[in-house]
């Protein structure tokens, strides 16, 4: 093999490799995808959400939450304001479901007690809570209220994003009961 063969050879090894990793540094910027992408969303765009859940607070953490805290220091996190279909956590783990043709389902997977999750543009999910430590645990908000209403509606919601061990949470402020 002559050495021009094997800078042409080498060249294209190297451009092959740099391509694929451009698409995998592409994939992690654009997320995992939604799954059944085919179930499609009538209440709201991610361009244009339906509306908006949790109220933008100063503070990451309510009094409830600090004083529930381990040695008043609750875990770190940040303030966010992102824009999502409002899913049952656990159909979609575990089946793809969401959108119009799941929004029954996920209502009466709500009011069951299943887990709120809020799925991004580009397949990130979160599960959502009341922020409110001792108010939630004591059945003193509404969330999970709205969380029926807007079931399969692409909203934008606004809170306190914590994570651990891949796990993301997204707590929201502003559900407590009159």
């Amino acid at each position: 093999m002559t050495k021009s063969i094997k800078v042409v050879l080498t060249a294209s090894c190297v451009l092959a490799l740099a391509g694929a990793l451009v698409a995998q540094d592409a994939k992690k910027k654009n997320g995992p995808g939604i799954l059944q992408p085919q179930m499609k969303v009538e209440g709201g765009s991610y361009e244009k959400p339906m509306g908006s859940l949790g109220t933008k607070s100063e503070t990451l953490w309510t009094g409830t939450t600090m004083g529930a805290s381990v040695d008043g220091k609750p875990n770190e996190a940040k303030s966010v304001t992102m824009v999502g279909e409002i899913v049952d956590f656990s159909c979609y783990l575990q089946i793809g479901k969401h959108g119009e043709k799941h929004r029954s389902c996920g209502q009466k997977c709500f009011t069951a007690g299943q887990p709120i999750g809020l799925l991004t543009a580009n397949g990130a999910l979160y599960m959502l809570m009341e922020e409110e430590h001792d108010l939630r645990r004591d059945g003193l908000t509404d969330f999970r209220k709205a969380a029926i209403e807007h079931a399969a509606h692409i909203m934008e919601v606004s809170g306190t994003l914590s994570s651990h061990a891949g796990m993301k949470a997204i707590y929201v402020q502003g559900f407590l009961k009159k």
